[in-house]
């Protein structure tokens, strides 16, 4: 596809989720169905091998089936997406570039080396290295919260001026802070800056370009309608935001701060509560998994606060 630039990067993105059986291997027949309905979401893009995407967890041989699948389906489907190369070793995330590169993605996703916190100077290294492979390509910066070094927007500036092809961040916003938000305004120049999904209606109004969303892992559907909301309806997104943060706050966050479950369990279990694909409840060995037996009391709740996001 055509690459993409931090002015085309916009919007709600839906990831593309491991489709694993119980023992926890991946079934491609699920992976195939489960990128065919989130084509038919209409999403700004799909993207792949995110932490929802367990990337740190597929050997090589997977990596390229599943990016292979995507590829294929979204270039017949025409619609946009982007292929995570991300790897906590520099190395293997070097050459899972070199793998996919000619698939022609719209960008690339990458992390910086995280066993050791990177200096600006070991970073800029590695990203000049990753986008003179990756040739017209353009990269995306995954910086989550859990990474060992977050990084704050004057310091995406630091690796922009050296970096040219870098043309967005995937970064959390700190609760909409407009602090924040105020130092994007400042830093953030060419580039393209996506946040959590549950903030996405307040984060446009304040300066983000989209998000790589969480929401959509409980219904790509919906999630793309309360994007297309934000744009036409904007305080009646605003009213929908509170009702899914609400639902965040009351239905999946305990699962993450009381009861200490990884965050990429809540989005599996979120598309198992949201029951739009079979991609399974398990993650990958040696992460815990949200039991099933919870789906049902939370689609219940989920029913009375967000309906929207459950009347398929």
């Amino acid at each position: 596809m055509k690459p993409l630039s931090f002015n085309t990067l916009y919007g709600n993105w839906a990831t593309l989720l491991l489709a694993t059986d119980r023992t926890g291997r991946i079934d491609f027949s699920k992976q195939s169905s489960e990128i065919d309905i989130l084509i038919a979401s209409n999403p700004n893009g799909i993207y792949s091998n995110g932490t929802a995407g367990e990337f740190y967890a597929q050997n090589l041989d997977e990596f390229i089936r599943v990016n292979q699948l995507l590829s294929e389906k979204c270039e017949k489907g025409g619609v946009a997406y982007q292929i995570g190369v991300s790897h906590p070793c520099a190395q293997e995330s070097l050459e899972r570039l070199r793998l996919i590169r000619e698939l022609c993605p719209g960008a690339v996703q990458v992390i910086l080396p995280d066993w050791f916190p990177v200096s600006d100077r070991e970073g800029i290294r590695f990203l000049e290295t990753m986008a003179e492979t990756a040739g017209d390509i353009p990269l995306v910066l995954y910086n989550p919260p859990h990474a060992k070094r977050e990084l704050t927007p004057s310091e995406w500036a630091v690796f922009k001026r050296r970096i040219p092809s870098l043309i967005g961040v995937k970064t959390n916003d700190h609760n909409s802070s407009l602090e924040w938000y105020n130092q994007v305004s400042i830093h953030a120049v060419g580039l393209s800056v996506f946040i959590p999904g549950h903030h996405l209606a307040t984060g446009l109004r304040l300066g983000a370009s989209g998000a790589y969303s969480n929401v959509a892992c409980l219904n790509p559907f919906a999630a793309q309608r309360w994007y297309e909301l934000t744009i036409i309806d904007p305080e009646g997104a605003l009213e929908l935001e509170k009702r899914i943060q609400r639902f965040m706050d009351l239905c999946i966050t305990p699962f993450i701060s009381q009861m200490h479950y990884p965050n990429h369990a809540c989005d599996r279990f979120m598309a198992c509560v949201g029951n739009w694909a079979d991609v399974g409840s398990k993650l990958r060995w040696p992460y815990d998994s949200i039991p099933e037996s919870y789906i049902e009391p939370i689609r219940q709740q989920g029913r009375s606060i967000i309906p929207e996001f459950f009347n398929l």
